[in-house]
């Protein structure tokens, strides 16, 4: 039986001070949807601009910004390795920042591929 019909069929057979408590009940849970969902970082990339000169942390902080919706965890190692190739291995600033940019890019791709496949699997 559908998740729908069973819902219904259990609903009806409740007394009416029982059905008015899972109206609440469902309405409560609604309500808190609708504010996780409005908690909920945007799904598109926002458009934040890469100013003329900018160095490597701020643009780590500008790309998260522009990314909010990427786990910070899968992103910190490929982003750590860029920072330390620019202070340690003299790699100029405008090559780690590109490669960053494609690094986010390609992750986001990634949370997009996942996201699909999540919808797929439903």
């Amino acid at each position: 039986m559908r998740d729908s019909k069973r819902l219904t069929s259990i609903f009806r057979s409740l007394s009416d001070t029982r059905q008015q408590a899972l109206l609440e009940y469902a309405e409560f849970l609604a309500d808190k949807e609708g504010a996780e969902t409005a908690a909920a970082p945007p799904s598109e990339p926002l458009p934040i601009p890469r100013p003329e000169q900018e160095n490597v942390v701020k643009a780590i902080q500008r790309l998260m910004q522009t990314y909010p919706m990427l786990e910070r965890k899968q992103i910190f190692h490929e982003a750590s390795a860029q920072m330390t190739r620019h202070l340690v291995h003299g790699l100029a600033a405008v090559e780690a920042i590109d490669e960053l940019e494609r690094i986010f890019a390609r992750q986001y791709q990634q949370h997009l591929d996942a996201l699909q496949k999540d919808l797929q699997s439903l």
